[in-house]
């Protein structure tokens, strides 16, 4: 069982981690563009807490909090969006195209559910044990290359869990104008077994995805797991149409790091905060400093 005060630290470094990414990036300090996670954080903690070593992470353009949920070095990830030689690809792969270790990011809307299926298709017939886990978002429900993908995995019985964050927001488009239907019942007409959530209190998220992901690794064939979910930043660096108002009432109800800190003494928070306060601050100016490729 993870303690307590170790769930708050994730949450908190992946918050801190995006906070500064934000306020530096009018500076001019990072290149390319830059998705955040803010207001998402349980989603990835609440996954991939749960993961074995040799399982694979597939993750879209909102990646540094599955990134850093996954055991990715802040240090490494502030130098990859500043194409220093130090970042997770030497730089060259920016905010939206991540690789260390089995885990993996694409900036291509939709793009990447049939690399993550074909993967975990692989690993099945590897005979490995290992599973797959992608995480994808209300938005990418309109690219018909993810149904292809949902058919293959249920045929061929493909283990990998699906996690599908629906913050409710495809850069601009509410999910209203954008999604007919039950998201459930997408993957259920391909035989997917689909499980929901409406929650962004990690307490919820952690034995749902804990089952799920044993499902998949027993059974060896598809799941789903759709969670509601708040996107607290813009879509990518100053692009958000919403009414201040409705974002700063999202913060106030459903705030996954100021959920899980309401379960900490405030001496044990302030000091958890301090110390990833400097740890954000140190890998942030170690990354400024740092070299750019030859």
């Amino acid at each position: 069982m993870i303690k307590e005060n170790t769930l708050y630290r994730l949450l908190y470094r992946i918050r801190r981690f995006e906070e500064t990414v934000l306020d530096n990036f009018p500076r001019g300090v990072f290149f390319g563009t830059t998705h955040t996670y803010l207001g998402q954080e349980a989603d990835a903690v609440g996954v991939l807490a749960h993961i074995q070593e040799n399982d694979i992470i597939i993750s879209n353009h909102r990646c540094h909090g599955h990134f850093l949920a996954y055991g990715g070095d802040p240090h490494a990830l502030f130098a990859e969006l500043m194409g220093r030689a130090t970042g997770v690809c030497g730089g060259r792969g920016g905010s939206q195209h991540l690789h260390w270790r089995n885990f993996y990011s694409n900036g291509i809307l939709g793009g990447i559910i049939p690399i993550a299926t074909g993967m975990a298709l692989a690993e099945k017939y590897k005979q490995s044990g290992s599973i797959t886990v992608a995480f994808l978002g209300d938005g990418t429900l309109g690219e018909g290359v993810i149904y292809e993908a949902f058919n293959m995995a249920s045929l061929w019985k493909v283990p990998i869990l699906y996690v599908l964050e629906n913050n409710h927001i495809a850069q601009t488009t509410p999910i209203s104008l954008a999604v007919a239907g039950n998201i459930e019942e997408r993957f259920r007409s391909f035989n997917i077994p689909s499980h929901h959530l409406d929650t962004s209190d990690i307490h919820q998220i952690m034995p749902v995805a804990s089952e799920l992901l044993t499902r998949v690794r027993m059974e060896g064939s598809p799941h789903a797991l759709i969670i509601e979910t708040n996107r607290f930043g813009p879509h990518s660096k100053g692009d958000d149409t919403r009414d201040p108002d409705r974002v700063n009432d999202l913060r106030i109800k459903y705030d996954p790091v100021q959920i899980q800190a309401l379960r900490l003494n405030p001496a044990e928070r302030n000091i958890i905060e301090s110390e990833v306060d400097m740890e954000i601050k140190t890998a942030f100016e170690k990354a400024s400093a740092d070299p750019f490729p030859v």
